[in-house]
């Protein structure tokens, strides 16, 4: 599909429904992705529903703090290794994240690194 870049600049401020960001909207739907908002900070969950900057992630985790990746991008594609220097608390079944700013798959293998990282609590 291909998208002008008028489409594409409306999609990233959330001005308009058309059919291209409606595409770029329900690609990740049902991805285990890891989300970063402007202020709200990074989640790792699944991806429900998508509305402009709008997200919906089901069983999400707020990643606080990691060791052993050197970015998200490499959290995402990767996972940590060093599970037991992150503090990630434990997962909430959804949350409305309002300001999106970033999507990144999950890949298989960093999703079960994610997981072996024990729930953080204080």
């Amino acid at each position: 599909m291909e998208i002008s870049f008028k489409e594409l600049m409306n999609e990233f401020a959330g001005n308009t429904t058309t059919e291209s960001n409606l595409y770029i909207a329900s690609e990740f739907i049902g991805q285990y992705c890891m989300v970063r908002t402007y202020s709200a900070g990074v989640f790792a969950g699944t991806i429900d529903k998508r509305n402009g900057k709008e997200i919906l992630l089901l069983n999400a985790r707020r990643i606080w703090q990691w060791q052993g990746a050197a970015s998200l991008s490499q959290l995402a594609q990767s996972g940590t290794s060093s599970p037991e220097g992150c503090k990630f608390p434990e997962a909430v079944d959804e949350v409305l994240l309002t300001e999106t700013i970033e999507i990144i798959p999950i890949t298989p293998a960093a999703a079960e690194s994610i997981a072996k990282v024990p729930v953080w609590k204080k």
